[in-house]
């Protein structure tokens, strides 16, 4: 899988991508990154990358030309004429749809990923209608721009492709995961796999020692018993969804077992 960062700031990325599970994948050739320095597509002495807005306001704003001749000079024309099914142009933006474990998947079946690192007060619109197909957030604040954001997705979606990480259920069964399958959501039932979220936060994670200043494990968890190792983690999936990410409830199908339990927690 290809990633073409175009930003302003080409050696923000040394960092991010020389660490851990990215430059593992980048050193295997798995995934390959190019970042493409913004004020080389200018045409004049001082290498404006931006301008004032018109109908007056706070802020510059990205210029359209030095963003469309970056795109050209890798080959990236106007979406209405690109197969989106195999690669995808992203504009990085406050404005833009929530990034998603959802969205990192539908990524990771890409062969191609653009992405457009936003500055100031932002990029011209009609660089977002002409050429992109995604306008992305990462999260209901604002950034300085759209380096770290593209660092995060890139980052999210590298862990998703085969054989990146050394266990591939590790990006499988985890907070956001996909739905539970099988006997999860019948009267009673917990997820088939110890590890399973079904979409929802993952659990509390345990090691060694068994006791740490004063506090022990869950007894559960020493016990030996699977079938109920497997229900204390469905609960407390459910609990820290509850407690912080009580929205995700909503689009998550819950057994008897499951609805109880929340119940409960309700009550308290």
């Amino acid at each position: 899988m290809h990633f073409d960062l175009i930003t302003i700031f080409p050696n923000f990325f040394s960092g991010p991508f020389d660490h851990g599970v990215l430059r593992r994948a980048i050193q295997t050739g798995t995934v390959s990154v190019a970042s493409h320095d913004l004020r080389q597509f200018t045409h004049d002495r001082h290498r404006t990358v931006d301008d004032r807005p018109f109908g007056g306001g706070e802020g510059m704003v990205l210029k359209a030309e030095p963003i469309s001749d970056a795109l050209a000079s890798i080959h990236i024309g106007l979406k209405a004429g690109r197969d989106t099914s195999r690669e995808s142009v992203v504009l990085l933006s406050a404005q833009g749809r929530p990034f998603t474990q959802a969205v990192a998947h539908e990524l990771a079946a890409l062969d191609r990923v653009v992405f457009i690192c936003g500055r100031y007060e932002g990029v011209d619109e009609r660089v977002n209608e002409l050429y992109c197909d995604r306008e992305l957030s990462i999260g209901d604040y604002v950034l300085s721009g759209g380096e770290l954001a593209a660092a995060v997705i890139v980052d999210s979606v590298v862990r998703l492709l085969p054989g990146v990480l050394g266990n591939p259920d590790s990006a499988k069964f985890e907070s956001f995961g996909a739905e539970d399958t099988g006997n999860a959501h019948e009267p009673g039932a917990v997820p088939p796999s110890t590890h399973g979220s079904g979409g929802l936060l993952d659990y509390p994670h345990y090691t060694r020692p068994a006791e740490f200043q004063g506090v022990p494990i869950p007894d559960v968890l020493q016990g030996g018993n699977h079938e109920q190792i497997r229900r204390w983690r469905r609960q407390m999936s459910l609990e820290k969804t509850f407690r912080n990410r009580p929205e995700l409830l909503e689009g998550t199908t819950l057994s008897k077992a499951d609805q109880a339990f929340l119940r409960k927690l309700r009550e308290q």
